[in-house]
């Protein structure tokens, strides 16, 4: 098939790239000439493992391209993909200015029949919108389908390749049929496409990162009444997850969600319910809760130096999750403000996001390029991403090279028992402190 993505962000160029990965001829269209130029020249622009492989190949081999001229991009296309940021506004309700204006001047640009997905995330009712839009100028028909994105940074090819469903919105038997046989070599195991209206498929991606936001929300609350009560999170998250009916998947404690998915459309669901007069209580719980989470280990840090000034406090991780380079709404970055407004001294080291950073925080923090670097002569370490490279450090070593053996752990990395062996102290989440 002949395929457009308008827009190459993280979700648009994976998805332009793995469409070409099964043999679809995929052009992508961005506004931005300097990141269309760098990927046309063979430069990937965000860091996803394995999406590099795939991208290196598949342009290659002529299958992806990349311009900046929309006429040209949907030029003979059969299905032209909006993946455009939907930011939210002061509100939290998505701003669809980039997906309505893109929408607007498909209408004056379609020469034949094309099926326009929606592949941002987007509030209920976008595909009448965009429609709407589309109609105002279009001389042929169309039809306008929402097919919302389970990505997860990290493994975003893999989920792509492999997706546990997909989901299809769309009241068009032509396009049901078009998009059913582009989805066909992604679903080979038996996993299903799931069809359903537009609506329900705009509410579903919702509702779907919303109850996962939730359910990461809980098991810090209860992490945080395991610390009141002298019980332990991990035994408590391990007795929860092996019941069939919960699951062991995001049961883990830490300093909250961030990324550019959970905060977004919780904040989202949760304006699209007043606007309904639904007076939604758990999600307005649920970002109360992670937003008091992200900081909490602020208060052990005061609690053990007393003032900040002038501590030198070593993160390790600033990505708001691992495998990814992306900071949006990273947890890492709301500490960092605060220990800085207190005078404390941050060395900093991640293994792909001290770029994204350093062109947001500037000279405020120094960058090092190992663990051990960040953490010599420093005070503290404050874990905030739980890189597999954190899980196993030398110990010994970095009981020599830090002023004082302390580590704040906002990801639970460590056993208790190893860090009291080691004689170090040592603060987690929802497990009891333990002082070295």
């Amino acid at each position: 098939m002949k395929i457009s993505v308008v827009g190459t962000g993280y979700v648009g160029l994976v998805t332009g790239t793995c469409f070409a990965e099964t043999g679809n001829t995929v052009t992508c269209v961005d506004i931005d000439k300097e990141k269309v130029a760098k990927l046309s020249s063979g430069r990937i622009t965000i860091y996803e493992p394995g999406l590099e492989i795939l991208f290196e190949r598949n342009l290659k081999q002529g299958r992806l391209s990349f311009t900046t001229d929309l006429k040209e991009g949907i030029k003979e296309a059969q299905i032209i993909f909006l993946a455009l940021p939907t930011p939210p506004g002061e509100d939290g309700s998505a701003d669809l200015k980039y997906v309505l204006g893109v929408a607007e001047q498909l209408g004056n640009l379609l020469e034949k029949y094309a099926v326009i997905v929606d592949k941002s995330t987007v509030p209920v009712g976008t595909a009448e919108r965009v429609a709407e839009r589309i109609k105002r100028n279009a001389k042929v028909e169309f039809d306008v389908v929402s097919n919302p994105e389970f990505l997860r940074e990290g493994v975003a090819v893999e989920d792509f390749m492999k997706p546990d469903r997909v989901v299809i919105g769309t009241s068009s038997a032509k396009a049901r049929k078009i998009m059913e046989t582009l989805y066909a070599p992604f679903v080979r195991q038996g996993n299903p496409i799931i069809f359903m209206d537009e609506r329900s498929a705009e509410l579903t991606k919702y509702a779907a990162n919303s109850f996962l936001a939730t359910k990461i929300t809980f098991m810090n609350e209860i992490a945080n009444l395991c610390e009141k009560l002298g019980a332990d999170v991990d035994a408590v998250r391990k007795g929860v997850g092996t019941d069939s009916r919960i699951g062991k998947r995001f049961l883990f404690p830490g300093i909250g969600y961030g990324g550019s998915c959970f905060p977004k459309d919780v904040q989202a669901l949760a304006k699209t319910s007043e606007d309904s007069e639904y007076d939604f209580k758990i999600l307005k719980s649920v970002m109360e809760v992670n937003a008091h989470q992200k900081t909490k280990l602020i208060l052990h840090i005061k609690k053990h130096f007393g003032s900040l000034k002038g501590k030198v406090i070593a993160f390790w991780g600033l990505s708001f999750k691992p495998h990814t380079d992306d900071i949006r709404e990273a947890p890492a970055l709301y500490n960092i403000d605060e220990l800085l407004a207190e005078g404390a001294v941050i060395r900093a080291h991640d293994p792909e996001a001290m770029e994204n950073v350093r062109r947001t925080v500037g000279d405020k923090i120094t960058y090092h390029t190992t663990p051990h670097e960040a953490a010599t002569g420093a005070d503290a370490i404050f874990i905030a991403t739980e890189w597999p490279e954190f899980r196993t450090p030398d110990f010994s070593k970095l009981s020599s090279l830090m002023k004082s053996k302390v580590i704040f752990d906002g990801r639970n990395l460590y056993e208790l028992q190893d860090m009291k062996d080691q004689g170090f102290t040592y603060i987690s989440i929802g497990r009891q402190p333990i002082h070295g």
